[in-house]
């Protein structure tokens, strides 16, 4: 079985991270698994929810917290990898509608964390397509730093939902974060997110 043959993304993952988190104020962050926690982790805040080994199920914790917390934007910061396997959220998301919810898929067509073997987006799957069917307020592939510019501006200010598959490329960044401890994780997030209170 011949290797597809990547489209050859040119952005930086970090540094497309970085420009959305500079504009993040009180936003609150989901990452999916992998490459995208650790991309998001060197600029770690209390605010940042990572999911270290739940594959899949970004995008469905990013529209529960949208959907709890409606005065607030969500930011999911995920892989194409990570969104592949949860396909079936952007349709529950299409129908549920929140209006404060954005979705970042950092698409380099690879399994970093397997081996670098081709997603299917480097096959031709359209994962922005995808959103726009399911009837995302907001549905791009991005593909320059133009782009990304308005991307970040959608992200933020789109009033309802918006989709946006950034097209970075295979550099590999060291795989290190401060945080590890799952249950730190979430006890930091919901305690800066809800207060103290939370636990009484």
């Amino acid at each position: 079985m011949s290797m597809a043959k990547t489209t050859g993304g040119t952005l930086d993952r970090r540094e497309v991270v970085k420009a959305i988190l500079e504009r993040r104020g009180d936003a609150l962050v989901v990452t999916g698994l992998g490459s995208s926690c650790y991309d998001v982790g060197v600029h770690d805040h209390p605010n940042t929810f990572y999911l270290w080994g739940a594959m899949g199920a970004a995008a469905m914790i990013g529209l529960g917290l949208a959907l709890a917390q409606p005065a607030r934007r969500v930011v999911v910061i995920t892989g194409d990898g990570e969104m592949l396997m949860g396909l079936g959220a952007l349709a529950t998301i299409g129908a549920q509608k929140p209006a404060n919810l954005s979705i970042v898929v950092l698409d380099n067509e690879l399994y970093s964390e397997t081996g670098m073997q081709p997603t299917h987006t480097a096959r031709g799957v359209d994962l922005s397509g995808m959103a726009k069917a399911a009837g995302f307020t907001v549905a791009e592939t991005v593909r320059t730093d133009k782009e990304v510019a308005a991307a970040v501006d959608a992200i933020y200010a789109t009033k309802g939902t918006a989709f946006h598959d950034v097209k970075v490329n295979d550099k590999r960044y060291s795989m290190s974060i401060k945080l590890r401890d799952g249950a730190h994780i979430k006890n930091r997030f919901r305690e800066n997110l809800l207060g103290q209170k939370a636990f009484d």
